[in-house]
């Protein structure tokens, strides 16, 4: 029997997750984390979840959401896939690049000027593809036209031996006495903290703190440090899915760079996680050779994965006439 292509329908969760876990094992997702990137996404359409069948069982899938509402920045609409498989058994038979032309049309059709691969801050699963642990995955994107954007590390650093170093101890010192202040925040503290981390840093990151005191409460893993004009900077653990050792996200205001407050502040964070019982501390994204990644590695954290980040531009032959005429 040929395989067959529909869009979302009941009963589809379970089975897309099962098959993330022999489809994508690194990356498998559960009923839970599925309904909440996907199907609770603010930007959900059932068109853009599509699905390949054989025999009546779901044997690969993707999922392509458009910017439409969902805060992007960009000055021209885009579209991102933001996770996808194929059943190993049945690669090779087109299915693969019938989900992604299937994918890349539907967002065309939406107007999107181009499509990325993840990176979508609303609900990314994964900053990107590890090309080394999908491979085939990542011929088949690059055979149809994408290419990589840019390249972002995650790393992890082993707290089990942790210990708040010396010198970063003594630095705190000298900036309490220059007026700044480290410590958990306080109810209080959340208005401020939500704009800083919107306005100076990233939208999604302030979206990132409010959802995670809403959802899980532990207003203590949000640590800032406040300076004579207000704050200066935070971090965060255990904000996505309540996971405690994931940190982040993490910064310090732009104009303060250089005076060793985030040295402080990731420190401080680290002996908070680890005095809460956290064995690491990781995180999905960084750049390699940015500030903050330079940090990291001082700091000792390792890389563990790398992802590329891969778009593909459309053109206007890509939009369907109706679109072109509007």
């Amino acid at each position: 029997m040929a395989t067959t292509f529909r869009t979302h329908r009941a009963g589809d969760a379970a089975a897309l997750a099962a098959l993330t876990t022999l489809a994508m094992p690194q990356d498998a997702v559960d009923v839970p984390t599925l309904t909440e990137n996907v199907l609770l996404d603010e930007n959900f359409q059932p068109e853009g979840l599509i699905v390949a069948e054989h025999d009546g069982v779901p044997v690969g899938f993707v999922y392509a959401v458009t910017s439409a509402g969902a805060g992007s920045g960009q000055e021209a609409p885009g579209g991102w896939l933001t996770i996808g498989c194929v059943h190993p058994d049945h690669r090779g038979r087109g299915v693969g690049t019938g989900l992604l032309t299937r994918a890349v049309r539907y967002l065309a059709e939406r107007g999107a000027a181009w499509v990325n691969v993840a990176a979508y801050a609303p609900a990314y699963f994964v900053p990107g593809l590890d090309v080394v642990a999908y491979p085939e995955a990542a011929r088949l994107l690059e055979q149809h036209g994408f290419t990589r954007l840019y390249t972002a590390a995650a790393m992890a650093l082993e707290l089990s031996t942790y210990r708040t170093p010396a010198d970063v101890l003594a630095l705190a010192e000298e900036r309490t006495a220059q007026g700044y202040q480290l410590g958990p925040a306080t109810p209080d503290d959340l208005p401020e903290v939500i704009d800083f981390a919107g306005r100076e840093l990233a939208p999604d990151w302030a979206d990132a703190v409010r959802e995670a005191v809403l959802r899980h409460g532990h207003l203590h893993r949000l640590r800032i440090v406040r300076g004579p004009t207000g704050v200066a900077g935070f971090a965060i653990y255990g904000a996505y899915r309540g996971l405690r050792e994931r940190f982040g996200p993490f910064g310090v205001d732009e104009s303060l760079r250089g005076t060793g407050l985030g040295k402080i502040l990731l420190h401080h964070t680290l002996t908070a996680m680890r005095a809460e019982g956290a064995h690491s501390a990781w995180f999905l994204w960084t750049g390699e050779d940015s500030p903050a990644g330079h940090l990291y590695r001082r700091t000792g954290f390792t890389v563990t994965r790398r992802f590329d980040v891969l778009r593909h531009e459309l053109t206007p032959s890509t939009q369907t006439t109706r679109e072109r005429s509007e």
